[in-house]
C-alpha cells in the first residue's frame, strides 16, 4: 500500500533549536529512497507504506542516538485505495482550482 505522511518530530531536552536533529532525519529518508519534502513545521513523505514507517522509526532511532532522552512526533497518514495519487497530484489539483 502507498501511503503519504505529514511527519514532525520534535526532540525534547536538547534545547530550543532542533535544526541539526530535523537535518540527520532527512538524511534518513534521503537514505532510505523515498520521495519527500521538509516544509516550515514538518516534512511529506510519499512511499510504501513499511517502508515509511520503517523510515519514521530509524529517525527516532537517529535522534535518540544524538542525545536526545526523549522524542514526540506529530504524523498524518493518508492512503488511497481508488487510484495512485502523489504529493504532487494533490498540489496540482488544487493549484487547477486556483487557476480558475
Amino acid at each position: 500500500m502507498q501511503v503519504i505522511v505529514d511527519f514532525c518530530i520534535v526532540p525534547l531536552g536538547v534545547g530550543v533549536s532542533v535544526s541539526r536533529y530535523v537535518a540527520a532525519c532527512q538524511e534518513v529518508i534521503e537514505d532510505a529512497g523515498l520521495v519527500y519534502r521538509m516544509h516550515a513545521y514538518g516534512t511529506n513523505i510519499e512511499g510504501p507504506w513499511e517502508t515509511v514507517f520503517e523510515t519514521v522509526r530509524r529517525c527516532h532511532e537517529r535522534v535518540h542516538e544524538m542525545g536526545a532522552p526523549r522524542i514526540t512526533t506529530t504524523l498524518k497518514v493518508g492512503t488511497r485505495t481508488d487510484r495512485e495519487q502523489s504529493m504532487d497530484d494533490k498540489v496540482a489539483s488544487v493549484a487547477t482550482h486556483l487557476q480558475r
